[in-house]
């Protein structure tokens, strides 16, 4: 009720009320002193009224969500003041009688201090609702808990057989519900959305796994009656009549898959799924969101993998790129970075992955050759710009940014790619500016130690040019190694394991020193100029082409003093030299001039079918190369692991027996010792001068000194096991030749009897070799 002296809201009638309810703050309280203060109804002109109006329907379009319209609260106000006015003895019969139906809350009113009140009382309410449906989820996924059913497996079984005689949309739905719990259970979740069923036991998990990846799917396309969309050969799954109802239930699906694919690290399981989602591509393509997911996971597969899994993961992301040509882009973008990431080291086990991704990412680049040409050129000029910035930086170590693994398998890959998709004249622009990198390349650090990485570029143009039939000149970078290394020096060290040049950049200081680097050296100089002039073996311009590599060739073998580095030289030569008589010969006999272009290319490609010598040679060779170099690849890396045991000889001990007997035999002066190691006898010498016994003995000097020689030959050759010491010849002399020998005074010569007699002795005594413990 409103104090004593102020008028009640029910007692203003309706522009009296819509006036006080929509003025602005200062206005509302001048209305509210109006009303409280005996706002004199007469007084109010219509003017005033209309001017109200006009004000509140302002107030109203600056509001824009405000209404005019009364609420039911306020109708029925004015139906009370009416009846106030028509009936006032109802009315006070009211008032006495029923005071509350008169006096009631308010709260739909349109007074502007209740429009302030509302939105605090409806933040209040909004929270406290969040509060009430917070607690409410809660108690769902308590109770959903409490309520999941535990897959057992007559459950899965029973689903099998279900599945065979008809995959109903309810049936699948319970599967896929019972797939995704089993598939939370390996990823640790608590429930944050709640599965209708739960899976505790591993051979139910194996069992619906399978049963899931192997079977499920064959039969749901049975169900749904798949046909292939329009212009392609790929199933359409949403032009079944049944993908409205199992839409969702295959998303669930789905998406199950790819988790369970993220947990996965057995090589052989990861295979499987991947088999399963190369067959069902065509559903992940009706769900973009999953596709790029799939994608993603399936790049990551295809370049850290194992080798069958990156096979299958490559085969994915080809199908999706085949169906779905906007997907080529970020495809070949991601799969190129991923290549490049996985290329920083090469190692022989690393390195046919390396040649997978090559291999696959061209095939990936010949699908749409001309996005394929937007993507090469960026990716040859970051190239180009490496080059030129470790060409003009003036700084140590600057070349580190081109001489790198990185770099090189770059430079491989696209001039494998370039080779594989010619001919084509969109990407044939390419192969000038790609030469252009790769020599210059060669050419920014010019010496010994980065032959290995000259050889790969030198490979790399040699794939390119014959390929694509462009001419390179190659020989010039392979004539420069004879330059740079002297072969007629001594090396400095000697080293067994040989160099391998297919997994290394530069070489130390030390490699240089070292035997095995000139002996690999040539080896591959022989392997390099012989892939390149098989190239150009049927070229009508051979003889002129190969005419400074044979000069060349003749002055090495001319100054080489090392057989082992001339024989093959020598034999290339050879080569090269029939090959390039058996041209001449050829085009002796052509009717044709050098300007007939046509008749040039006919008479070659007639010739490369026909076989040159050299090209006869190379084929054998290259059998035997492959599988030396596999040899190398494998074997020779891993003898280094393998523990070989090694073969300890015992020393011969001698008797203390033996001392004493032949003791006056072996005793000897120190001086006649470091004379030279005749055979003499202990007599008097001691007494004697050293001048005399040098003197005395001085005829047998000489043949102590070759005695002695050939002693240490039969030592060395006693290590072998073919011969025991000398000393044990010697310890079957007689006793009575040795008193003999004691009776003579002073040092003296034996004579030819003597010494016949004391070689002989007891028979040679052969040991078995005694093994160590460790084999």
């Amino acid at each position: 009720m409103a104090a004593a002296g102020k008028r009640k809201l029910a007692q203003l009638n309706v522009d009296e009320f819509l006036t006080t309810g929509f003025d602005s703050a200062g206005d509302s309280a001048e209305g509210e002193e109006e009303v409280n203060g005996d706002v004199d109804e007469k007084e109010m002109t219509t003017k005033k009224v209309k001017k109200l109006k006009k004000k509140a329907s302002a107030s109203e379009n600056g509001k824009k969500k405000l209404k005019t319209t009364k609420g039911k609260a306020s109708q029925h106000k004015d139906q009370l003041s009416r009846l106030q006015e028509k009936d006032p003895e109802f009315y006070k019969f009211l008032q006495n009688n029923d005071q509350s139906l008169l006096n009631f809350d308010d709260s739909d009113s349109s007074d502007e201090e209740s429009l302030h009140q509302i939105p605090d009382e409806l933040e209040e309410n909004s929270d406290d609702d969040d509060e009430d449906d917070s607690e409410d989820d809660e108690k769902k996924k308590k109770k959903a808990k409490v309520d999941q059913i535990v897959v057992t497996m007559k459950m899965v079984q029973a689903w099998q057989s279900e599945v065979k005689v008809d995959l109903r949309p309810r049936l699948f739905h319970e599967i896929a519900q019972a797939f995704k719990a089993a598939v939370a259970t390996t990823q640790g979740e608590d429930g944050d959305d709640p599965s209708k069923f739960k899976v505790t036991d591993t051979n139910v998990f194996n069992a619906l796994v399978t049963f899931c990846i192997k079977h499920l799917f064959v039969h749901l396309e049975k169900k749904m009656n798949l046909k292939p969309a329009k212009g392609t050969k790929l199933l359409d799954p949403s032009n079944s009549d049944l993908w409205k109802r199992l839409r969702l239930d295959i998303k669930m699906f789905l998406n199950s898959v790819i988790q369970l694919l993220n947990c996965l690290t057995e090589a052989t399981v990861s295979a499987a799924v991947l088999q399963h989602i190369n067959n069902t591509v065509h559903f992940y393509l009706c769900f973009p969101k999953h596709t790029r997911q799939l994608l993603k996971k399936a790049i990551n597969l295809w370049c850290t993998g194992e080798e069958t899994v990156r096979v299958v993961a490559f085969l994915v992301l080809n199908k999706i790129c085949r169906y779905k040509k906007e997907q080529i882009n970020p495809v070949l973008k991601k799969m190129y970075i991923s290549y490049v990431q996985n290329a920083k080291f090469t190692s022989p086990n690393a390195l046919p992955l390396i040649n997978f991704m090559q291999r696959t990412l061209t095939e990936m680049y010949s699908m749409d050759v001309e996005n394929s040409y937007q993507h090469i050129f960026i990716y040859i000029r970051q190239l180009a710009i490496h080059l030129r910035t470790a060409m003009t930086v003036q700084k140590k170590g600057s070349y580190q940014s081109v001489y790198n693994w990185q770099y090189i398998h770059c430079l491989y890959l696209w001039c494998r790619v370039l080779s594989t998709l010619h001919p084509s004249d969109i990407l044939e622009p390419l192969i000038y500016p790609l030469v252009q990198v790769i020599t210059g390349c060669i050419r920014l650090v010019p010496t010994a130690r980065y032959f290995p990485l000259r050889m790969h570029c030198i490979r790399a143009l040699t794939l390119l040019s014959e390929s694509t039939g462009v001419f390179i000149p190659v020989l010039p970078f392979i004539l420069e190694i004879f330059q740079l290394v002297n072969f007629n020096k001594r090396p400095g060290r000697i080293s067994v394991k040989p160099i391998n040049f297919a997994v290394i950049l530069k070489l130390s200081n030390v490699n240089l020193q070292e035997k095995v680097f000139r002996d690999g050296l040539i080896d591959q100089i022989y392997d390099l100029a012989l892939e390149y002039v098989h190239t150009q073996a049927h070229s009508i311009g051979f003889p002129e082409l190969v005419l400074p590599f044979i000069i060349q060739l003749k002055g090495f073998l001319k100054d080489c003093k090392v057989s082992n580095y001339c024989k093959p030289m020598r034999q290339l030569l050879e080569k090269i030299q029939e090959n390039s008589s058996y041209i001449t010969n050829k085009r002796q006999k052509c009717a044709f001039g050098v300007s007939d272009r046509e008749a040039v290319i006919k008479w070659e490609k007639q010739i490369k079918e026909e076989g040159t010598p050299l090209s006869k040679y190379y084929v054998t060779w290259k059998k035997l190369r492959e599988k030396e170099i596999q040899m190398e690849i494998s074997g020779k890396e891993r003898m280094e692991d393998l523990n070989l045991p090694e073969i300890k000889r015992r020393k011969l001990e001698k008797k203390e027996e033996d001392k004493k007997e032949f003791k006056d035999l072996f005793e000897s002066d120190s001086d006649s010792e470091s004379g030279g190691g005749g055979l003499f006898t202990k007599g008097k010498s001691k007494s004697k001068s050293k001048d005399d016994s040098s003197d005395e003995s001085s005829d047998l000097s000489s043949e102590g000194e070759e005695g002695e020689y050939e002693v240490e030959d039969d030592d060395s050759s006693d290590s072998d096991g073919d011969s025991q010491d000398e000393d044990e010849e010697e310890g079957g002399e007689s006793e009575a030749h040795k008193k003999k020998i004691q009776k003579k005074k002073g040092p003296q010569r034996l004579s030819q009897a003597d010494l016949k007699e004391l070689a002989k002795g007891e028979e040679d005594i052969v040991q078995d070799l005694e093994f160590s413990d460790d084999e």
